[in-house]
């Protein structure tokens, strides 16, 4: 369809009736809006993780289960008696089979069994919310997201086979979205070629929005929230953090990459691709708009935002064989690439090498520097890792074109030990580890210095 809108709901969108109410709300006060993509409702999917760690007794594994019944039966109790019965059957037969999985995580964790088991939180969701449709007065179908969504076997944080996700997109769901009906599916799962359910890592479903409004030539992607834009940090833990009325492609995927939580940083791949327009607001307050990411902007400031990602690994690399010798960082690469293990920030010195691994991007949020990586490390240079660190990322314009950025970081943050620092590379982000415990400290100075004294 022309102008076709792809919108994508967030946890704390669908967390319970009247989110669901407001979220179909803002569908149907739209349109273009024909194909809408929800996350599992707010805090399932850390309930379906601590269910798939393995580590659940008999009486944990219960409360946990109760949980996720409360949950979803708090939604349905709004309904109809026929339809409420209906649905709790199914979440009941849901719950079986979370239970199930449970019992298997318990035998033997795997990351394709947690696939399996977190990918419930968004298929019962996405059957709900197919219900509020109906009970206020829309037509509304349910799709299986696994139908078109077509990645490789990198269980935890797979990778999306574009062009058969095209064709089987072209095939399965363009042909709903000519209809009079609104196609609900699941952001964040997909599956491999075997039949497998995978997923897209944590924060998934905005990726998987993004991926499917590239697949059906969308005019504009809409994700909604629980804040009504991008802000200039996390309005959480700033009180004084701004909206953003507009921001480029390039600045919001620096903002994802280093933790702004309203996009995932895979998202923007695909709207770049075909230079979609990127809507982010407030399914609760959609009256207060948003903000739009695209190409350009008129306003390109040397500050735009700062950014806290957590959980982060500090490896430091040591050999005086690095003097003076070539090949040494192409073997250290190498070692990471055969693990998957993808480095953001590199420092290095005459003899030595720090990366930094973020700990928390795959579906459980554990760790996954294996032993095997670092003891193959190790063979050719001493290893130290360091964990409990947060990463600080200033992200902006051009900043090695201004005079005096680092001057003024480095006086926002003089009374906070840094670990590593990172600038140059880019000129768009100036990034430093600190101590876990006092990231959010920094993360206030930093903000109030360059951003609220602007």
């Amino acid at each position: 369809m022309d102008n076709l809108d792809i919108a994508k709901f967030g946890g704390t969108s669908v967390a319970n009736f009247e989110a669901m109410c407001s979220s179909v709300n803002v569908v149907t006060s739209n349109k273009n809006t024909k194909l809408v993509v929800v996350s599992a409702c707010a805090g399932v999917t850390n309930i379906l993780v601590e269910l798939a760690s393995g580590s659940c007794n008999e009486a944990k594994m219960q409360e946990l289960l109760d949980k996720l019944k409360h949950i979803h039966e708090s939604i349905t109790e709004n309904l109809d008696k026929d339809v409420q019965d209906r649905c709790n059957k199914h979440i009941e037969n849901t719950l079986e089979e979370v239970k199930n999985l449970t019992f298997e995580a318990n035998m033997e964790r795997s990351d394709s069994l947690t696939d399996r088991l977190v990918s419930q939180g968004e298929l019962l969701s996405s059957y709900l919310i197919v219900e509020i449709f109906k009970k206020l007065g829309h037509k509304a179908s349910f799709f299986d997201v696994r139908k078109v969504m077509r990645t490789d076997s990198n269980f935890g944080k797979s990778q999306p086979l574009i062009e058969v996700l095209a064709d089987l997109a072209k095939t399965h769901l363009l042909p709903l979205l000519d209809g009079d009906e609104i196609i609900v599916t699941q952001g964040f799962i997909g599956q491999n070629s075997e039949g497998q359910t995978t997923t897209l890592g944590r924060g998934g479903s905005d990726y998987t929005a993004s991926l499917l409004a590239e697949a059906c030539n969308a005019k504009t992607i809409s994700i909604w929230t629980d804040v009504p834009g991008v802000y200039t940090t996390d309005p959480r833990l700033v009180p004084h953090a701004k909206p953003i009325d507009e921001l480029t492609y390039l600045e919001a995927a620096e903002m994802a990459t280093f933790g702004a939580k309203i996009l995932h940083p895979s998202t923007l791949v695909p709207a770049v691709r075909r230079r979609i327009p990127v809507f982010v607001g407030s399914s609760k307050e959609p009256e207060k708009g948003g903000t739009w990411v695209r190409a350009q902007t008129e306003y390109s400031p040397a500050y735009r935002a700062v950014a806290l990602r957590k959980n982060q690994t500090l490896i430091v690399l040591a050999s005086p064989k690095m003097v003076g010798a070539s090949g040494f960082l192409a073997k250290v690469f190498t070692i990471f690439a055969k693990y998957k293990q993808s480095i953001d920030l590199v420092s290095t010195s005459e003899v030595s090498i720090a990366v930094t691994l973020d700990a928390g991007s795959n579906t459980s949020g554990i760790s996954s520097i294996s032993n095997d990586m670092i003891n193959e490390l190790r063979e050719f240079c001493h290893v130290q890792l360091e964990s409990n660190l947060s990463l600080v990322a200033i992200i902006g314009n051009e900043m090695s074109k201004h005079s005096g950025v680092t001057t003024k970081v480095f006086d926002a943050i003089e009374q906070f030990a840094v670990r590593m620092i990172c600038y140059g590379a880019s000129s768009h982000n100036l990034c430093f580890l600190v101590q876990e415990d006092s990231a959010v400290e920094a993360l206030i100075e930093i903000h109030k210095f360059l951003l609220e004294n602007e």
